[in-house]
């Protein structure tokens, strides 16, 4: 862990916050640069948008990819408020960011989620163990504000 990270993690929860206040599921994403500087947010908009697609990290990357050139990305690092899926893992590695930090993980939020509800259970890990670069993975960071966050939405 970097100091600044929880920093950055607390915004991606706060991000969430807002997507599930406006009627999206509770994720969000943060891209900083290498001096630190915040490029992008994302919130998922899978309720909003009607788009399976929408997830947080998917969102920013799309939009990074579309404003940066891969070497501006260099270096970055993608916060989010929980565990990438294996569809954004995929979506962040083929943007070239290289370093992730998450607070709750897929595990963690499968105790939040109906268990009859599809889901894809890979840690980001796995996926971009596969990678042909390597990616560095910090998580989960253990912040009860990423909790909380799913707390009563999924029921």
């Amino acid at each position: 862990m970097r100091p600044e990270d929880t920093q950055h993690l607390m915004h991606a929860i706060d991000l969430a916050r807002q997507a599930r206040a406006r009627g999206d599921n509770p994720f969000g994403s943060v891209l900083v640069d290498a001096k630190g500087r915040v490029l992008l947010e994302g919130k998922n908009s899978q309720g909003t948008t009607g788009d399976c697609t929408g997830h947080a990290e998917s969102n920013l990357m799309s939009e990074a990819t579309q404003r940066y050139r891969p070497e501006e990305l260099v270096g970055s690092t993608l916060y989010a408020s929980t565990e990438p899926c294996a569809m954004c893992a995929g979506a962040i590695f083929w943007g070239g960011v290289r370093r992730v930090v998450f607070a709750l993980s897929s595990e963690q939020l499968s105790h939040f989620v109906n268990p009859s509800a599809p889901t894809l259970r890979m840690s980001c890990r796995d996926v971009f163990a596969r990678g042909s670069e390597p990616t560095e993975v910090v998580g989960p960071v253990a912040l009860p504000e990423a909790r909380e966050v799913h707390e009563g939405f999924w029921k």
